[in-house]
């Protein structure tokens, strides 16, 4: 017996000892590794559904950038309502789902958990206007701060440092309402499309910009003031993991820094540990910062291989 594929030669049928695999794999899975959450089946999030639904939001916040550019006085808001609607019915199901995976607890029933859900969305929604207020005062930092930058228009549409702000800033809404799972996935989808990798607990003053922003890691516990300016491959990361008796890294402990006011920090700069870099200072181009600086410093490399 011969298999004619798709280019038309005739190829043997291939055994592939199937039978044994699946064993192996199904003892692997409710056995030896099982990683499985004991319970009834959960649905994941989606996350085509989260690129729609951000898609969606950025159309709400700028209806002609990201929505539809011929759009009037007269029907602006009217496709803001319809697509804040449709939009907000969609995320309302995927914090439902992301729920189900961030309660340490047993899981609430069903009716509990889209309650909670709805309660979430219902405060997420009131919180956009501020979301977009902050969301132009970074714009307003970018074409400020790069005397590349042309227009608004190319901020918004070509700046991979203005749509991963605009994600986390989405991201750290929902986390700080209770989604961290949802807000996890918002900003991994903003990491895959900008290379910038911002975590959505961290927390961001407004008027942030990001030049260039490739390999840019903000870690969970960051703190960043106002009007800071960070390039290409900028670490603010954690310096040591501490651990509990048993050796388990214990979560949620302050580790990354505090960047304050009116900082610049230039590409390759790694700055690790709870440090504080005091408003207005500068650290240039592949530092590696473990220690905290006082306001107005100016660090640079030179002066870190002389230390």
């Amino acid at each position: 017996m011969t298999i004619d594929t798709f280019d038309g030669t005739a190829v043997k049928p291939t055994h592939w000892n199937l039978a044994s695999v699946i064993e192996q794999l199904r003892v692997s899975r409710e056995a030896t590794h099982n990683i499985r959450h004991h319970g009834r089946v959960r649905e994941l999030p989606s996350r085509d559904a989260l690129q729609t639904i951000v898609n969606g939001l950025q159309a709400v916040l700028f209806p002609t950038h990201y929505g539809r550019p011929n759009l009037t006085d007269e029907s602006i808001d009217f496709f803001v309502g319809d697509t804040l609607n449709t939009t907000l019915n969609r995320l309302a199901e995927q914090v439902r789902r992301g729920l189900q995976f961030s309660a340490e607890e047993a899981i609430p029933d069903e009716e509990a958990l889209t309650r909670q859900a709805h309660g979430i969305t219902r405060q997420f929604a009131a919180g956009l206007p501020g979301i977009r207020a902050l969301l132009v005062s970074d714009v307003q930092a970018a074409f400020a701060g790069d005397p590349a930058a042309t227009s608004v228009a190319e901020i918004m549409l070509c700046y991979p440092g203005t749509i991963a702000i605009l994600y986390y800033r989405l991201a750290h809404s929902l986390h700080r309402l209770g989604s961290p799972f949802l807000a996890r996935l918002i900003s991994d989808i903003a990491h895959s499309l900008t290379g910038i990798d911002i975590h959505p607990a961290a927390q961001i003053g407004a008027s942030f910009f990001i030049d260039h922003g490739t390999g840019v890691v903000i870690g969970e516990t960051a703190i960043i003031g106002q009007r800071v300016r960070l390039y290409q491959h900028v670490t603010l990361g954690a310096k040591r993991f501490p651990a509990d008796d048993k050796g388990a890294l214990i979560k949620g402990v302050p580790r990354h820094p505090i960047v304050e006011d009116d900082v610049v920090i230039y590409a390759g700069a790694t700055v690790l540990g709870r440090i504080v870099i005091g408003a207005g200072s500068t650290i240039g181009g592949n530092v590696w910062l473990t220690q905290s600086v006082p306001p107005a410093s100016n660090v640079s490399q030179a002066q870190m291989r002389n230390d």
